[in-house]
């Protein structure tokens, strides 16, 4: 897309033990988002989105309404969202982001892999303020009539890229809501390629071979925790 950006989505699991973790992070999620807002999809944009990611993600349907219902009866555990700075293997820039009902566990949990694989887990703002907090939206259509539907809505658009038709809009994590309805309100219902809010890298860190396999490591042992929902980094591999 002209921009490089990650695509922050769980890889396709390959055991059914690996599936289940996918669709236990897409189901917390799903929970949260439709106790806090509601959940109905039609009202509540975000929860929306996480939907339609979740489907992509090969989520089966009853996977998704059982969060919506638990979310509907109240009968479901407090989650709280967790987040974690630091510098992985080879000195690149990490920050993970955590949906856990217990955050003492969680800390240890991701402080383990830090330790582990020879990086450093660092405090609160530690290198948070070498990413932007983004919304990313992917989708295909005439840039111009996209352009113009945003400005309409006084969206603050950051950037915009046109590849080929596919059209790549970056602004501010807090205008997610705002500009998927405009986008909706004035083009109909759109099919999104991306549709996130990302922690987006200022600048990237090279990664040497020799510090490639402890990296993957790094990734590994974090993706196998219940409670990482994603892994954001600058590293260039």
């Amino acid at each position: 897309m002209g921009r490089a950006y990650q695509n922050r989505k769980e890889s396709m699991a390959k055991t059914s033990d690996a599936k289940a973790k996918i669709y236990s992070k897409h189901g917390r999620i799903l929970y949260m988002s439709a106790k806090e807002g509601g959940s109905d999809p039609e009202a509540n944009v975000s929860l929306r989105g996480l939907i339609e990611r979740a489907k992509k993600d090969q989520v089966p349907s009853h996977v998704i309404e059982k969060a919506l219902s638990k979310a509907d009866g109240g009968t479901g555990e407090d989650f709280f969202v967790s987040r974690y700075e630091g510098y992985g293997p080879g000195g690149c820039m990490v920050i993970v982001d955590c949906l856990t009902d217990n955050p003492n566990r969680t800390f240890g949990d991701v402080r383990k892999c830090f330790t582990k694989t020879k990086a450093r887990i660092g405090t609160e703002g530690t290198v948070s303020h070498m990413f932007d907090h983004a919304c990313i939206l992917v989708m295909k259509g005439d840039e111009e009539e996209i352009l113009e539907a945003l400005l309409m809505a006084d969206v603050d658009v950051t950037d915009i890229e046109n590849d080929e038709g596919k059209i790549t809009i970056f602004a501010p994590n807090t205008e997610y809501a705002k500009a998927k309805k405009a986008l909706t309100d004035a083009l109909g219902e759109i099919e999104f390629e991306v549709d996130e809010i990302q922690f987006l890298p200022k600048s990237s860190a090279p990664i040497s071979t020799d510090d490639m396999e402890m990296f993957d490591k790094f990734i590994e042992m974090l993706n196998d925790l219940d409670d990482v929902q994603n892994i954001y980094h600058n590293a260039e591999l």
